[in-house]
């Protein structure tokens, strides 16, 4: 079996073409989460906190040089925790949606699993006598 066929076997195989589709999935709704934070939830926060932007918020370690004529030499170096909060947002949102996604998913399968399941349908054997006690029957 020649290499481009067994890449085809596996790249066709159903958990991989799943997974694929996981991860696209996966990374819309993670740009969907970080519009919902950045675009409603942290503007929300910075109201109730006096106005303050979140994705501002930095240390400054050391403050930006600038030349004679005011062009920057050298940028600013700082810790920007602000965006640090936004990303750790972002994460307990989408992981707490994750877990109820899974809850609700896990609930489903135990009702499938609670549902009463059909009785098992009789041997071939049970049948034919059934068949042929019911044509015996009728011949009387």
């Amino acid at each position: 079996m020649g290499m481009v066929q067994e890449f085809k076997e596996f790249a066709l195989k159903g958990n991989v073409v799943d997974m694929a589709v996981g991860i696209i999935i996966g990374g819309a709704f993670g740009k969907i989460v970080s519009s919902f934070v950045g675009d409603v939830v942290m503007p929300a926060i910075g109201q109730l906190t006096g106005g303050v932007d979140f994705s501002k918020l930095e240390v400054v370690l050391q403050d930006a040089t600038y030349d004679a004529e005011g062009k920057e030499t050298a940028a600013a170096v700082a810790i920007r925790y602000g965006q640090f909060l936004n990303v750790v947002i972002d994460f307990l949102i989408i992981a707490f949606v994750i877990f109820m996604a899974i809850k609700a998913m896990n609930s489903l399968k135990k009702k499938e699993e609670e549902a009463p399941k059909a009785p098992p349908a009789p041997p071939k054997e049970e049948v034919l006598l059934t068949e042929i006690r019911d044509i015996l029957k009728a011949q009387k």
